[in-house]
């Protein structure tokens, strides 16, 4: 599995429900898992983002389609950053010429 984080910001439309963001969550860890991945991690956030995941999926064209999910509810927007693990940061810099 892949690792990714994920900010996320209310919109406008999530500030004015933030009441239901809870269920929301739930429902978006439902969804991630019936795509075959996993939410790892949550938490809400100061600073220049509100929320902040950490997911594993497959692949990126998961992370993705989650990502789109999620987003079309409008209560949301995202950035996934792809994650690399310690090994294999380890492996890519030693890699470098």
């Amino acid at each position: 599995m892949t690792t990714y984080v994920i900010l996320l910001n209310w919109t406008d439309q999530g500030i004015k429900s933030v009441k239901e963001s809870p269920k929301r969550l739930e429902a978006a860890k439902a969804v991630l898992s019936q795509m075959g991945g996993t939410l790892r991690a949550f938490y809400l956030t100061m600073g220049a983002h509100d929320m902040v995941a950490v997911a594993e999926a497959p692949d990126d064209a998961v992370a993705a389609r989650f990502a789109l999910t999620i987003g079309m509810g409008g209560n949301v927007r995202t950035q996934v950053m792809k994650a690399f693990p310690e090994a294999a940061y380890i492996e890519i810099i030693s890699s470098l010429g």
